[in-house]
């Protein structure tokens, strides 16, 4: 029952904020993110520990909503402020789900997950923490999975929330940057700035640096 009440939540925040931005008018939007600035400095804690417990709980639930968060994170708080609330929040998160699969719901999560929690388990007793690392620094699988799939391996949670923060860090700081940008974004043509495609080209030259790296590691 709680389930479809959280998305039933979710699905009438979301008509909200389509009506919200409905309007295409840079002045409108302008206003929006000028309010919500407001409201930040009105309330200078407020904002950053309200973010941040909203961000470790949307991780713990598994919701699909974190790259969204991140990027109005970033455009709230900056990139600094932004990248270590939600560095940890993610990790936070992370652990929490990890914690859940481990001890309250390990038959839900092996007969969800099927074949691809097998393929997790041979991967993490074949390489361990690297493997762990490689699946957060390359997004191939969905964080979630990997939360609940670690779960019901071997591996410490220490372990796992360390190897989790250092992993995520340098994705987390990208998108982080692109919010950045975004939050700073005055007028439509604004959009061609070069720190803005800067951010963009990241986003997508991330992964194949990533992957070069982790195979230059590997060897």
């Amino acid at each position: 029952m709680r389930k479809p009440l959280i998305f039933l939540g979710l699905i009438a925040l979301a008509v909200i904020a389509a009506f919200l931005v409905a309007d295409p008018d840079p002045e409108r939007l302008r206003a929006l993110r000028d309010s919500l600035a407001a409201w930040r400095d009105a309330h200078p804690l407020a904002l950053p520990i309200g973010f941040f417990v909203t961000y470790v709980v949307v991780t713990a639930l598994s919701l699909p909503f974190a790259v969204w968060l991140t990027l109005l994170g970033a455009a709230l708080l900056g990139f600094w402020q932004g990248l270590v609330l939600i560095s940890f929040a993610s990790s936070i998160g992370a652990l929490l789900a990890f914690l859940v699969a481990r001890y309250l719901m390990r038959d839900w999560v092996r007969g969800r997950l099927g074949p691809r929690l097998a393929k997790i388990e041979k991967g993490a007793a074949r390489d361990g923490e690297f493997y762990l690392f490689s699946l957060r620094l390359i997004p191939v699988v969905p964080f979630f999975v990997i939360n609940l799939a670690f779960g019901l391996t071997r591996m410490k949670a220490w372990k796992f929330y360390a190897v989790s923060q250092l992993g995520m860090l340098p994705g987390t700081a990208v998108y982080v940057a692109a919010g950045a940008q975004l939050g700073d974004l005055n007028s439509l043509p604004g959009i061609v700035s070069p720190g803005l495609l800067g951010a963009f080209a990241a986003l997508a030259v991330f992964p194949w640096v990533a992957r070069a790296a982790l195979r230059v590691w590997a060897r």
